[in-house]
């Protein structure tokens, strides 16, 4: 394995996230963060070190961005190791969280057989760490295991209505066999497992070309473009934010060992694609109008996660209303466009 940096950011008693407890106990904790330097691992890894832990951010960083860490690097007990999930891993540790793998369409398309070695290869790996160490472990599901779901909200015990063969199938069968996987090795060798179904996160450090619904329209409107609805926009999402989400991630982790999950992690209020981006052309100013283009593949035509699993079993629900999280992901995104059009401008 590489070693890229080595650690060690600096303490920001300003972020977000400074006020945390510490999971499982006061001790220091050694965690694997698989992915750490994409959208959810790099916030899940600043939550983790302001608590007071040992992180070791992995990833090979096709989608994962070094700028999403870089100001991690004055953290004491921070390591960066540039690899790839589908090896074999082998260091110590006493917790993990495997986050790896991409997450939005054009990226998870763009290489689809490596994106299901990715969520089936890497569930093998983290779990045979597991079993080595003896580590609690996290997987990072997602609402795609739903499919285009014929129940709404979705519960955890729906099964699903799933293209196996689809253009979105590599990801979604991907996560669904890990999730197997999961339960396999917790049934066979006794690993502690956590399961959490993610549904629609957004935030800072998202990723300008993510191809995700927010992130789309939120730099659409930032350029002054036309903003690109798909169908007639009357498709729901349930939109989390990111402090919400991660929050919810240390729950189900410090919950007893006897909670496995899955367990749904989103914000049940639901709003339609249309409503979105009316919303952010009216946060950002922009005079952008929108554009219809047709439906993609398999496109989920409703998702909104019925929580009770989690606000009965974890005490968690989603506290950022929309509006709120929308301002800090359009303020990030100002900064970043701002920052790519003055580096461009340098080298021209």
């Amino acid at each position: 394995m590489n070693s890229i940096s080595a650690i060690p950011v600096r303490h920001n008693v300003n972020n977000d996230f400074a006020d945390v407890r510490l999971i499982h106990s006061k001790r220091v904790r050694r965690i694997l963060v698989t992915g750490g330097a994409g959208f959810l691992g790099s916030h899940l890894c600043e939550r983790l070190l302001n608590a007071g832990h040992t992180v070791t951010c992995l990833d090979n960083f096709s989608t994962g961005l070094e700028r999403n860490i870089r100001h991690l690097r004055n953290f004491e007990g921070f390591n960066v190791i540039k690899h790839d999930v589908i090896d074999p891993i082998d260091i110590e540790v006493d917790e993990i969280y495997n986050l790896a793998c991409p997450a939005s369409p054009p990226h998870y398309q763009a290489d689809p057989v490596h994106t299901m070695k990715t969520c089936v290869l890497g569930a093998l790996n983290t779990l045979d760490l597991a079993v080595r160490t003896g580590a609690r472990i996290f997987q990072a599901s997602t609402s795609e295991i739903y499919g285009d779901p014929l129940v709404h909200p979705q519960v955890e015990s729906y099964w699903g209505n799933v293209n196996s063969f689809g253009p979105r199938s590599c990801y979604d069968e991907g996560k669904r066999s890990a999730e197997t996987l999961f339960f396999d090795f917790h049934k066979g060798h006794g690993v502690e497992v956590k399961i959490g179904r993610i549904f629609n996160t957004y935030g800072p450090n998202m990723r300008p070309d993510d191809g995700r619904v927010v992130s789309n329209f939120i730099v659409q409107a930032l350029r002054g473009q036309d903003i690109t609805v798909y169908g007639d926009g009357s498709q729901t999402r349930s939109f989390c934010f990111v402090s919400d989400l991660i929050e919810g991630f240390q729950q189900l982790m410090a919950a007893d060992a006897s909670f496995i999950g899955p367990v749904n992690l989103g914000n049940p209020v639901e709003f339609t694609v249309l409503e979105l981006a009316e919303l952010v052309i009216k946060l950002t100013g922009s005079r952008s109008k929108t554009v219809r283009n047709p439906l993609p593949t398999d496109d989920p035509r409703q998702r909104r996660p019925d929580i009770s699993l989690a606000q009965h079993r974890l005490g968690w629900k989603p506290v950022v209303p929309l509006a709120t999280g929308l301002e800090k992901t359009i303020s990030y995104f100002d900064r970043l466009l701002t920052e790519e059009t003055h580096e461009f401008a340098e080298i021209a």
